[in-house]
């Protein structure tokens, strides 16, 4: 069931360094085995997506090799972390562009259609050229999935929320650094009727699109 012209399916950082028990993240003491999880559940989103035609962007976070961009407090705050950015690593030296760790998991390997955002920051808008990309497609809509959904998929939607763009967060498909910390980071989104857009299963957004395929209208 293709998803209206409008919609496009965002992956947050689905990345080795997140995600591979050598990366950064493991080194900063976040339990990688449960953000795994989410990897069928987005590989099944991204499916759905690509056999609908759905335009597909994937983010990665991660600085350029001088560490240029990366704010000093970031990297104080990393090294306090026990996981310094830039340090080496296992994987190549952590959250830098270029590295092994910085690419996308072997799970899901990008189409060559599809688009890759490098950004320094949380929110895939900060310093990135997506909102200008999004605009040119006439996208409205995105679905949000990936990791870690307290910091980069909500920086993401909040700041997707404020230029205009409705969001809808997979539940199912994002994990947070720690458990405690899934439930409440979606509540917040979905308070006062989803201020931050749209919280659902990917079995209540592929019900919603099924009820909506008629009109082509936008599940809320």
């Amino acid at each position: 069931m293709p998803l209206p012209a409008t919609y496009a399916l965002l992956v947050i950082d689905m990345q080795r360094d997140f995600l591979d028990a050598r990366g950064y993240a493991a080194r900063a003491g976040v339990d990688v085995a449960r953000l795994r999880r989410v990897i069928a559940p987005v590989q099944a989103l991204l499916a759905w997506a690509r056999a609908g035609g759905t335009r597909v962007i994937f983010t990665r976070e991660g600085h350029r090799p001088d560490l240029s961009d990366c704010p000093p407090i970031k990297l104080a705050r990393s090294r306090a972390a026990g996981a310094e950015i830039g340090a080496p690593g296992p994987l190549g030296r952590l959250l830098v562009r270029g590295e092994w760790g910085h690419d996308i998991i072997d799970e899901m390997p990008v189409a060559a259609a599809e688009l890759v955002i490098d950004k320094p920051g949380y929110s895939a808008f900060h310093q990135t050229d997506l909102d200008q990309i999004l605009r040119s497609n006439a996208i409205q809509t995105l679905i949000v999935c990936g990791v870690t959904t307290e910091v980069c998929v909500h920086s993401t939607a909040r700041a997707a929320t404020d230029l205009g763009y409705r969001c809808i967060t997979v539940s199912d498909a994002c994990a947070a650094s720690e458990p405690q910390l899934q439930q409440p980071a979606l509540d917040m989104m979905a308070v006062e009727g989803g201020i931050f857009g749209a919280v659902l299963s990917s079995a209540a957004l592929l019900a919603a699109m099924r009820r909506a395929q008629p009109e082509r209208a936008c599940p809320s």
